[in-house]
């Protein structure tokens, strides 16, 4: 299966245009069964939706999994999307610890490769705000099976330091430089990938429009479950 991660800064691309479709031509080209989007929803109000929901299942196949009421994609601008075929079993919303207001997308999915449980998260600028949203991942997920992966823009700089407190139980992926989309320098977004699962393959995607749809690129990472 492929797994997808992106930060859509709300559809605004390189050429400060709100342009939703092309986030979803950006998505199309990415074949993903599974996609943990961030900064999926406005800011303001209601934060509404970016992403018409009924062109991106036209484009893509794939659906946003519900888990609020009203118009917002997700929680905390994090939303997942799942390919037809793909079972939804439970799904949380997180709200997380820190000095800004972050939150996690939890659900436990079942498809034709088998089970597993996917994690969206956006976290916070400051190291120490990580390590303790970290934490509560780590706690919410002790319950479950350890055939789980956390996708998202995990906000740090350096390639080497920050997540000694996955260690035991996941292989963090850094699949490469996804930020800035128009001088990548920095590895943001990345994966956690827990036991019983096999990472083949992983990259940061660049084709087509990717390249100014958003001020990230987007990461895909391939699994055996």
């Amino acid at each position: 299966m492929r797994i997808a991660s992106y930060n859509i800064r709300k559809a605004v691309g390189l050429d400060w245009r709100r342009d939703p479709m092309r986030i979803i031509r950006v998505l199309a080209d990415l074949d993903a069964d599974v996609v943990a989007l961030q900064e999926a929803d406005k800011r303001l109000g209601v934060r509404p939706a970016v992403l018409p929901e009924d062109a991106l299942f036209d484009q893509t196949g794939l659906r946003v999994l519900s888990v609020t009421n009203g118009p917002s994609s997700g929680w905390h601008g994090n939303a997942l999307l799942v390919r037809d075929g793909w079972r939804v079993g439970a799904t949380e919303r997180l709200s997380l610890p820190g000095i800004e207001p972050r939150g996690a997308v939890l659900a436990d999915l079942e498809g034709p490769t088998g089970t597993m449980t996917l994690v969206g998260t956006h976290l916070g600028l400051r190291r120490g705000c990580r390590q303790l949203q970290l934490a509560h991942l780590l706690e919410e997920l002790s319950q479950r099976s350890p055939r789980a992966v956390i996708a998202g823009d995990f906000n740090e700089w350096s390639p080497r330091i920050g997540f000694d407190i996955l260690e035991h139980a996941f292989d963090v992926i850094t699949p490469g430089r996804s930020f800035h989309a128009s001088r990548p320098v920095a590895p943001l977004d990345r994966f956690a990938v827990g036991r019983g699962l096999t990472m083949t393959g992983a990259g940061v995607f660049e084709h087509g429009e990717a390249r100014r749809a958003s001020d990230h690129l987007p990461i895909w990472m391939d699994v055996e479950v």
